[in-house]
């Protein structure tokens, strides 16, 4: 068997994960360009992170560099699996105690839009683009992320292909909806490994009944959010919105709640908050049902918009009639909270994956090349876990005052806006170059935007088992 030529070394810590993916690549090309790709995404910002900036060269004038070429070339022509990819990157974090999942842990699924012009992109349509609030010409992509009060990182991420794309529109038999998508990538985190409280997702997934059949059928717990203002048939006076079963419950101030049980978040800068939840009554929905309607509040007296969840659940009440054949373990109303709460640190790794990362910065058309993408975009933030865990940074400290520049003959300087670092006191210099400097600070930023530090409650269900501390850079 000829032995392989040795591909030259990614900087830093880089070089020991990238080697856990080089069985995956088949020549030494398409080694040395898995590494160039990861060290270009984690390089500093300048510009969006387009095939020249990961290579280094100029945005126009650049292109046709050969550093340029080869990067194009692995990312769009050469025959390499992004699902081997994503699967092995997988593996390591299940082999790691670290970042191994847990059954306190939480199943998020989401979607998120990403603008493109042009008609020839593979999955672009006119579609709804959740990151602006408009409709417009993107990519969206349904993603799954696993998550619990310590860390979170992404897991599966397949394109959303509009109808337009399909011979027979929605009737197509290859076609599927985000739905769709987003049930069959939370059976596949299952099946891979990966444990879990409960999936989470917002109201554009928890407001469907079918989405919610899907998960139960498969024997999925789950937690999801529904809109205030969601309909559902009763009788007469009785309950027909989460907002009128919330106002149905009886409430005469903190020292008698009535229907309502007091409840503590605890926040990412450490602070509480009491809020308040309760079971309620909507159409067939109540406390033992096969679905329950869960409402959490900062106050019941008058469910401000902004501090009110309304929750679908299919856990059961401890004590309840449905706990002993219930294939998943009670869940009390701090539990429940406890839950939903997890759900946003998909935001924060929106945020990561977008703004640092170059996830929507790809410059291909064809759908491989977008999968592999993505994929590598997912490799480059689950190395950041891995380079902290392995050598967390020292401790913060505050960067040094800057003299204020002075101003011009026509007044007030034009400031040009900088990029935004995600942990001061961490890099070696402003420039943000090495990788380890880079992963160290992507994380540090991480962890200082944690949605909230464990607490525990009567509700944990860690029944025995710690619930994981708190990082702290």
């Amino acid at each position: 068997m000829t032995q392989r030529r040795p591909c030259p070394a990614a900087p830093g810590p880089l070089e020991g994960y990238a080697a856990r993916f080089d069985d995956l690549f088949g020549s030494l090309a398409q080694r040395r360009g898995f590494r160039e790709y990861l060290a270009g995404l984690l390089a500093p910002r300048d510009r969006n992170k387009t095939l020249t900036a990961l290579a280094g060269a100029e945005p126009v004038a650049g292109a046709q560099h050969p550093a340029v070429q080869r990067l194009q070339f692995f990312l769009s022509e050469s025959r390499w699996d992004p699902g081997r990819v994503n699967a092995r990157r997988l593996e390591l974090l299940l082999s790691d105690p670290a970042t191994a999942p847990h059954d306190a842990g939480v199943l998020v699924i989401d979607d998120s839009g990403d603008r493109k012009d042009g008609a020839k992109t593979a999955h672009v349509g006119h579609q709804w683009l959740g990151r602006y609030g408009k409709t417009d010409n993107g990519v969206v992509t349904v993603t799954t992320l696993w998550a619990d009060e310590r860390l979170y990182y992404p897991v599966h991420a397949v394109p959303y292909t509009p109808a337009k794309h399909f011979g027979k529109g929605k009737n197509d038999p290859a076609f599927r909806t985000k739905l769709q998508i987003g049930a069959d990538l939370a059976v596949r985190a299952r099946d891979a490994g990966f444990m879990f409280r409960a999936v989470c997702a917002d109201s554009a997934y928890g407001d469907q009944d079918g989405f919610r059949g899907e998960l139960a059928e498969a024997g999925l717990p789950f937690v999801m959010a529904l809109k205030p203002r969601r309909g559902t048939w009763a009788y007469g006076p009785d309950a027909h919105t989460p907002v009128d079963a919330a106002r149905a419950l009886a409430w005469d101030g903190p020292e008698d709640p009535g229907g309502w049980q007091a409840v503590t978040r605890t926040f990412r800068d450490g602070h509480t908050e009491t809020w308040y939840a309760a079971d309620a009554h909507l159409g067939w929905w109540g406390p033992d049902g096969t679905r329950r309607l869960v409402a959490a509040t900062a106050d019941p007296a008058t469910l401000p918009p902004k501090a009110t969840w309304y929750l679908v659940t299919n856990l059961p009440r401890p004590g309840g009639p449905r706990e002993p054949d219930s294939p998943h373990p009670a869940a009390g109303l701090a539990e429940i909270v406890r839950i939903y709460g997890i759900r946003h640190w998909i935001e924060q790794g929106y945020k990561q994956v977008k703004d640092e990362l170059g996830w929507a910065d790809f410059q291909v058309r064809s759908d491989t090349a977008i999968r592999r993408h993505q994929a590598l975009v997912n490799c480059a933030f689950s190395f950041c876990w891995d380079t902290w865990f392995a050598d967390p940074p020292p401790p913060h400290r505050p960067p040094a005052p800057r003299t204020a520049p002075a101003r011009g003959e026509r007044g007030a300087i034009r400031r040009r806006a900088a990029s935004a670092i995600l942990a001061t006191g961490i890099t070696r210099d402003t420039r943000l170059a090495f990788p380890l400097d880079r992963a160290a600070t992507l994380v540090a930023g991480m962890v200082q935007g944690a949605p909230a530090p464990a607490t525990a409650s009567p509700d944990d269900i860690g029944r025995g088992r710690l619930r994981p501390a708190p990082l702290h850079p």
